[in-house]
This record gives structure tokens, sequence and C-alpha cells, in this order.
């Protein structure tokens, strides 16, 4: 009997400190993977200068908005097939690969000689950016028992945070200092220190569909609607683009009814028939939709508008995500306990004020209304993201995790990469091929037009959030 408790004690031991290295390893891809994301943004500018198109010519608005679209396009194509891949080959194994692929691409990026060889690398980066996600989110699901997970993921979408946090910040000071290329560069060797704790320190491998046949027909059906969209989103404004979204809506339904008679489908779509799950996901989607082309709309008005340098621009765009840090890992505890669509919803409502306040964005604003909205826009975000992440999370079967965490990903990015969408179409539209410098009117317009948009659908994303709010899990 005394050997059998030892043994559970040594069991429970070794469990909370494999559960610390997974914290520190999931927290930190997060992190690193949001710092890369979110400190192009105040590079665009310097990257414009710095580079030509493949003609030699200055680089315009809608290309420059593409070196960060791509990034998101290859995470939103990925993450659902990887979704399943990480639970067949394992958890650990994927999460290795990613930080090899992102790490490599990273390297990669700074011998780019044309905007367009940025785009194609940045897609390759966002490959391993994909895997990371998927598998630190499934990781800390598995890893922590019920009653902790809305801590984990607090903590874990709080690195994410941080990093969207320090990203203007440092992104712009090594700018000023090295040049944009620095910013990729810098994150290698943080990269590798993950790796090489993963493999001393976490020996275990977390795998639950070893056994189930890979559904690559499925996966290049999705792959080719995903692209398609966004290619066909961000030319809306051309008969081409009209063409191409209603292509990839058929493929998608295409997808649906492919993966509902698949034995083992790479997206599981019996789990939108859970309210829960689904009201939480189109929360997500639109949430990220209306608001992830803030910072770029910012980024270009403190630098174009305003004249500031990428640093200082960096230091005032902190406003938003260190809200965000601060209050996630609060409310991801606190969705353990009550409704997290309620605070989910509440935060949605401090979002939709925060852009109701920007749409009015003109050459004279003063500033400290525009960080009076970003603090807002931080407050409601820091309510919304772990709730919400949480209640998606916690409506489905453990063994489904990788599954719903790449569902989590994949609307994440998709809404990212939609929204950014949205404003190449409009800068389309009141730029044409012309680079934003000198066009400063016509840039405050597609800014405002931007905006009102925005504010309509975070309105829409806070009844989304209610819709699921009395459901059984």
């Amino acid at each position: 009997m005394n050997k059998i408790l030892n043994e559970s004690t040594s069991i429970k031991q070794k469990f909370h400190e494999n559960k610390n290295w997974i914290l520190f390893a999931t927290v930190s891809a997060s992190f690193l993977v949001a710092f890369a994301t979110s400190s192009v943004s105040v590079a665009l500018p310097s990257i414009s200068m710095s580079l030509t198109d493949v003609h030699g010519n200055v680089v315009s608005g809608v290309l420059q908005n593409w070196i960060a679209t791509s990034f998101l396009l290859a995470i939103a194509i990925f993450a659902v097939p990887f979704g399943k891949l990480s639970g067949k080959f394992g958890l650990k194994k994927s999460f290795l690969l990613g930080l090899i692929v992102f790490a490599v691409f990273s390297i990669i990026t700074f011998f780019s000689f044309s905007a367009e060889m940025l785009i194609i690398i940045r897609f390759f980066q966002g490959l391993g950016a994909a895997i990371i996600n998927i598998t630190t989110l499934a990781m800390v699901t598995q890893a922590l028992p019920p009653q902790e997970r809305g801590k984990g993921i607090g903590l874990n979408i709080s690195g994410i945070y941080i990093g969207l946090t320090l990203a203007p910040v440092i992104g712009g000071l090594l700018t000023d200092l090295f040049g944009w290329r620095s910013i990729f560069i810098s994150i290698v060797p943080f990269l590798m220190l993950i790796l090489l704790v993963t493999l001393i320190k976490i020996p275990q491998e977390w795998s639950d569909n070893e056994d189930e046949k890979f559904d690559y027909i499925g996966s290049i059906i999705y792959g080719l609607a995903i692209l398609i969209l966004i290619y066909g989103f961000t030319i809306l404004n051309e008969i081409t683009g009209m063409i191409l979204v209603i292509v990839s809506i058929a493929l998608l339904i295409l997808f649906v009814k492919w993966e509902s008679r698949h034995e083992f489908p790479v997206l599981n779509v019996k789990l939108f028939k859970n309210v829960t799950f689904t009201s939480s996901t189109i929360a997500s989607l639109i949430t990220y939709a209306s608001t992830f082309v803030v910072t770029y709309i910012l980024t270009y008005y403190l630098q174009y508008v305003k004249g500031m340098d990428p640093q200082t621009a960096g230091f005032i765009l902190i406003s938003t995500p260190i809200f965000m840090a601060i209050l996630a890992p609060f409310t991801g505890k606190l969705s353990d306990k009550i409704y997290p669509q309620i605070l989910s919803a509440i935060g949605m409502g401090f979002v939709t004020i925060a852009l109701f306040i920007l749409v009015f964005l003109n050459e004279s604003t003063e500033l400290y209304i525009i960080i009076i909205a970003m603090v807002l826009q931080g407050i409601g975000y820091g309510l919304f993201s772990s709730p919400n992440t949480n209640a998606i999370m916690g409506s489905v079967p453990r063994h489904l995790s990788s599954v719903a965490s790449a569902t989590v990903s994949t609307v994440r990015v998709i809404g990212q990469t939609l929204s950014l969408g949205m404003l190449t179409v409009i800068f389309a539209f009141f730029l044409g091929s012309n680079p934003i410098t000198g066009h400063i009117p016509e840039l405050i317009q597609s800014s405002n037009f931007a905006l009102i948009i925005s504010t309509i659908l975070c309105f829409i994303s806070i009844i989304a959030s209610l819709v699921g709010i009395k459901s059984h899990k």
C-alpha cells in the first residue's frame, strides 16, 4: 500500500514539474509567434523604402499589406490539416517541427532582395507559426486538469499579448538601430532555447488518432478554398475578385460535405452542432476580422500623418496589448468559474466603443484621444480572448483538443487575414497602385471607412458571444 502511495506521489510531483516546463515552452513560443506577427507592422514603412518590387518600382500600399498578409494566409491554410496531423504523429514532435521551420525561414528573411521574395518567405515562416499555434494550445489543454485549463489558456494568451505589447517597441527599436531584418534574426536564439527545453525537460508525448488515415483530399480542398478566398477578398474591387470569392465559397461547401461523409475527417464538422463551440467560434472570427486592422491603420497614421519614427510609434502602439496581457490571465481564471460568454460580450462592448472613437480619425486628432481608444480596446480584448478560447476548448472532448486548437488558430488567422484583406481592398479603391507617401487624405479616408466597418462587426460579435450562453457542453 505504501509503495502504491509513494508511486502516486512521485507521479504527481513529476507531472507538476513537467507542467511548469510545458507552460514555459508553450507560453514562450506563443510570445515569439505574436512578436513576429506584430513587429512587422511597425517596420512596414521602412521595408517599403528599402525594397522594391521585382520590376524595380516603389512598393505600393497593396503590396506592402501582402508582406503581413502572406504570413497569416499560411497559418490559415495549414492550421486545419496540421491540427489533425499533430494529433496523429504527436503534439510534441509537431511542436518541435514548428519551431525548426519557423527558425529556418526567419533566418532566410535576412536575404530578401524584393518585396515579392519577402512575401514568399513570410508564407513559409507562417507554416512554422501555424504548427506552433496549434500544438501550444493543445498541449496546455492535454497537460492540465479541467479545473486549471482556463488558467493555463489565460497564461498562453497572456504570452501572446505580451508579445504583441513588446513587438511595436522592440520592433521599432531594432528597425531604427539595425534595420528591419534584425526583427526576424533576433527571435532565432529564443526559438532554439525553447527547442532544447522541450527535448530535455518534456518527456511526454500526446497523440490521439495515430491509427487514423489522413484526409489528403479534404486538406487539399480546404487549402485551395482558403487561398482563393483570401486572395479574392484582397481584389474584391475587381470582377476577378468577386468570381474567386464565389468559387471559394463553393469549395468550402464541398469541403463540408466531404468531411461530413469521411470516416476520418481532417476537421470534424459535427463539432459545429455544439452551440457553444459554434457561437464562440463565430464571435472569434468576427472579432479578429474587425480589430486586427486597427494596429496597421494606426501604424500608418502615426508614421505617415504624424511623422513619427518607428520607435516612437511603437511606444504608443503598446497601449492596447499591455492591457490585454495584464487582464488575460485573470479573465482566463475567472472564466473557469462563471459563463465565459458573459465576459466575452462585455469585452467586445469596450472594443466597440474604442473603434467608434477612432472612426473620426483625421489629421488634427489629438494623441490622447487615440491612446484612450487604444486602452479601451486593450481592456475589451483582455476580457474577451481568454474566456472565448476557454469556451471553445471546454466545449469539446479532451481527445479532440488538437482539432479544437486548430479551429481556434484557424479562425483567428482567417479573421486577421480578412481584416488585412479588407484594408487592402479599401486601399486599392482609394489609393489605387500608388504608394502611401504623398496621398495622406486618401490614407485617412481609407482608414475611416475601414473603421466604420470594423465598428459594425464588433457590435455583431457581442451578439454572437451571448448566443451559446445557456447551451450544454
